[in-house]
C-alpha cells in the first residue's frame, strides 16, 4: 500500500550569525525533503546551500524511485562541479561547500542521501533512530573507539566534516533505503539543531503536535538556548489516510 505524507520546514539564522548558510525545501508532491548547510562564509555558504536547494526545486515528476534517485545525484553532481569553479575564482584556499540531507518517499519506501554532517531521523513507534552517520573527523575517532558518542558532540574539532557538496572534484553520497511504516515520522536537520540538543531532546519536541508545530517546537527551543549556529529543521508524517500527501 502506498503512504501519503505531510511536511513542514524552517529556517532561522539564529542568535549568533548575521548571515544564514543553512537552506531547506519541502516537496511533498514530489515527495522530495533537503536541508543543506553551507561553508565559507558570506558569498560563499549561503551560495552552496541555496545552488543545492535550488537544483532540487528543478527536479521533474517521475513515476520510478531509481529515476529519481538518478536524477538527484547528476543534479548534485553538477553543483559539486559548479562550486568547485566558484572557489577556483575566489582564490586557492577558497571553499564554497555545503553539506546535504534528503530524504526521497515513493510509495512505501524513501531513501536517505547525505554528505557531511547535516543528519536524517526516524521516530518509529515511540524509538528514535538516527538514519545517518556524520561524515565527519570526530565521527571517524568513535568509530576507532577514540572518543565516545557524548565527547563527540563536545570535542573541539566536531565542526571538522569529511565529505560535502563542492569540495572535492568527485563527489560521494551515502544512500540508505528503508521501507516506510505508518506513522512514522522523519527529522532532517542541520548541525545547529543537535549542536544544541540531545537526541533525547529532540525525541521530545519531535513526538509534538502535527509536522509544522513539531517544526516550529525544536527550533524555538534551540533559539532558545543561544543558537549558535543557524537552524534548519524539515519534519515529514507518513501515514496511510488520505490527508497526506
Amino acid at each position: 500500500m502506498s503512504l501519503m505524507w505531510t511536511s513542514a520546514a524552517i529556517t532561522d539564522v539564529g542568535k549568533v550569525r548575521t548571515i544564514n548558510e543553512d537552506a531547506c525545501i519541502a516537496m511533498p508532491e514530489k515527495g522530495v525533503w533537503v536541508v543543506a548547510d553551507g561553508m565559507g562564509g558570506h558569498e560563499a555558504g549561503d551560495v552552496a546551500s541555496q545552488m543545492i536547494v535550488q537544483s532540487m526545486a528543478g527536479l521533474t515528476h517521475t513515476n520510478r524511485l531509481n529515476n529519481r534517485i538518478d536524477e538527484i545525484e547528476d543534479s548534485l553532481d553538477d553543483v559539486n562541479k559548479h562550486l568547485i569553479d566558484i572557489a577556483a575564482e575566489k582564490g586557492e584556499s577558497a571553499l564554497v561547500g555545503s553539506t546535504i540531507a534528503a530524504l526521497v518517499a515513493h510509495k512505501k519506501y524513501c531513501v536517505s542521501i547525505w554528505a557531511g554532517d547535516s543528519r536524517v531521523y526516524r521516530l518509529r513507534e515511540g524509538l528514535l533512530e538516527r538514519i545517518t552517520q556524520d561524515h565527519s573527523q570526530v565521527e571517524e575517532m568513535v568509530e576507532m573507539g577514540e572518543l565516545s558518542a557524548e565527547e563527540a558532540e563536545e570535542h573541539p574539532d566536531a565542526n571538522i566534516i569529511t565529505r560535502a557538496v563542492g569540495v572535492d572534484d568527485q563527489l560521494y553520497l551515502d544512500l540508505e533505503l528503508q521501507e516506510l511504516v505508518a506513522g512514522d515520522r522523519y527529522m532532517l536537520c542541520s548541525d545547529g539543531l543537535n549542536k544544541e540538543l540531545t537526541d533525547q531532546e529532540i525525541h521530545g519536541y519531535l513526538t509534538v503536535g502535527n509536522c509544522a508545530e513539531a517544526c516550529q517546537s525544536l527550533v524555538q527551543e534551540t533559539l532558545s538556548r543561544g543558537s549558535r549556529d543557524n537552524v534548519s529543521v524539515v519534519v515529514i508524517q507518513f501515514e496511510t489516510n488520505e490527508q497526506g500527501r
